[in-house]
C-alpha cells in the first residue's frame, strides 16, 4: 500500500506537469475540452466521450501576446489563459468552454475566438436571474445547445443516460472532496495548505474516476490516524483562487492551517451536488440556481459573509484570509462587504491581494505575520 506521502507526491506530479497529462489523454485517443472558470458543465463534456480539462491560468507565466488583446492591468487569470492559447500550449484541445459570468470572461471568450481560431470556442451564458423558473429554463436550453456542439466535435451524441452517469460520477468526486476537506481540518499537521491545494487542483487534470479513487484512498488512510493537536492557527480562506505556492507557503510558515474555504477554484466546485432524481439538464441548472456565496453570480442579499461566518463557527477557525484576485471587479466589490460583515460578527479577517504574475509576496508575508500575531493575542 502506498503511503500518504507517496499519494500526495503522485498528485503533486500531476499538478506540476499538466501538459504531460494532456499528452497522455491525446495519446490514448481521447479528445480534450478546455474548461475555463467557472461553472463549466464538465458532466456534459464527459457524457460526450471527451475529457474536461481545467484552464485557470498559470502561476508565473510570462505575458506577451495576450497584451495585444487585453490591457496589461487585466486579471492575470484571463491574461495567462489566453497567453497559453496564443503561444500554442493548448493547440491539442478539441474545443474550449468559456462562460461569460463577468466582463473579463466575456472579453476572454471573444478574444479567444479571434486569436485562437483553430481551437473552437463554445460560449456558455448563465442567466442573471438564475433562481427564477425562466432562468432555470434558459440555462437548461444553454446546456442542451452545448451538448449538441460537443457531440458534433466528439462524434458521440450526448444521451440522457450518458449525462446521468456523468452526473453520478462527478457527484461521487464532490462527496470525496468534501470528506477530504473534513480530514484536512482534523489533520493540519499532515495536510499542509500546499497539499490541500494539490489534492483539489489535480482533479482539474485527471479523469474523474481516477481522481475520485485517489482522493478516497487518502481519506481512508487519514481516517485510520488519530487527530494530532494543532498548535497553530486555523483559518478559512475565500476568493477566486488560492493556487499560489508562495502564499500557501507563507501560511504554513506562520502556522496557519486552512480548515475550510469559500474559494471558486476549490470547494465552490464541489460544495453542492447536482440532483440525480430529475431530468439531467434541468438538474444541472437547478444546482447553479442553488449556489450561494459567489461574486460572479447574482446575489442581491450578499450571503457570502454569512456563509463564511458559518464556516468559521463550524470549524472553530480563528480568522479569515480573503485572497483578493488583483483587477477582479466582482471580487473587489464583494471584499469590503464581506470584511464589514465579519467585523460585525467579531471574526478577525485580512484581505491579501494576489496575482498569478507576482513573483514575490514580501508585503503579503509581513501582513500575514502581523495577522498571525493578532490571532495569537
Amino acid at each position: 500500500m502506498k503511503t500518504l506521502t507517496e499519494l500526495f507526491d503522485e498528485l503533486q506530479a500531476v499538478v506540476d506537469n499538466p501538459v504531460a497529462q494532456l499528452d497522455d489523454f491525446i495519446r490514448s485517443g481521447k479528445k480534450v475540452v478546455g474548461c475555463f472558470p467557472e461553472y463549466t458543465p464538465n458532466e456534459i463534456v464527459y457524457a460526450a466521450g471527451m475529457v474536461p480539462f481545467g484552464i485557470w491560468g498559470a502561476e508565473g507565466r510570462e505575458i506577451s501576446e495576450a497584451k495585444k488583446y487585453f490591457p496589461p492591468f487585466y486579471c492575470a487569470l484571463a491574461l495567462s489563459s489566453l497567453e497559453m492559447g496564443l503561444d500554442g500550449a493548448l493547440n491539442k484541445l478539441s474545443a474550449t468552454l468559456i462562460p461569460s459570468l463577468c466582463d473579463t470572461l466575456k472579453c476572454l471568450g471573444q478574444n479567444w475566438k479571434a486569436g485562437v481560431p483553430h481551437v473552437p470556442f463554445i460560449q456558455l451564458v448563465h442567466p442573471q436571474n438564475r433562481k427564477t423558473p425562466a432562468g432555470i429554463a434558459f440555462l437548461t436550453e444553454q446546456y442542451k445547445k452545448i451538448a449538441l456542439q460537443l457531440g458534433e466535435i466528439s462524434g458521440q451524441p450526448v444521451t440522457d443516460e450518458a449525462l446521468k452517469n456523468a452526473i453520478h460520477l462527478f457527484n461521487q468526486r464532490r462527496a470525496a472532496l468534501r470528506e477530504f476537506s473534513e480530514m484536512v481540518a482534523l489533520h493540519p499537521n499532515l495536510i499542509t495548505p500546499q497539499r490541500r491545494n494539490t489534492v483539489i487542483k489535480s482533479g482539474y487534470f485527471m479523469d474523474v474516476v481516477e481522481h475520485t479513487k485517489a482522493v478516497e484512498t487518502i481519506v481512508t488512510q487519514c481516517k485510520a490516524l488519530s487527530p494530532e493537536p494543532w498548535k497553530g492557527h486555523k483559518i478559512v480562506v475565500t476568493g477566486i483562487i488560492a493556487d499560489s505556492p508562495s502564499i500557501l507557503q507563507i501560511l504554513a510558515d506562520n502556522k496557519m492551517a486552512i480548515v475550510a474555504d469559500e474559494v471558486a477554484h476549490e470547494s465552490r466546485q464541489f460544495r453542492q451536488d447536482i440532483p440525480e432524481n430529475k431530468a439531467p439538464y434541468e438538474a444541472m441548472a437547478e444546482q447553479i440556481a442553488q449556489l450561494e456565496g459567489c461574486s460572479l453570480l447574482y446575489d442581491p442579499e450578499k450571503k457570502r459573509g454569512r456563509l463564511i461566518a458559518d464556516m468559521v463557527k463550524k470549524t472553530g477557525a480563528d480568522g479569515v484570509v480573503y485572497l483578493l484576485t488583483k483587477f477582479c471587479d466582482p471580487e473587489e466589490f464583494d471584499a469590503p462587504i464581506v470584511k464589514k460583515f465579519l467585523d460585525r460578527e467579531g471574526i478577525p479577517s485580512i484581505i491579501i491581494e494576489i496575482d498569478q504574475q507576482t513573483k514575490t509576496y514580501e508585503q503579503a508575508r509581513t501582513a500575514l505575520q502581523t495577522f498571525a500575531d493578532v490571532l495569537s493575542a
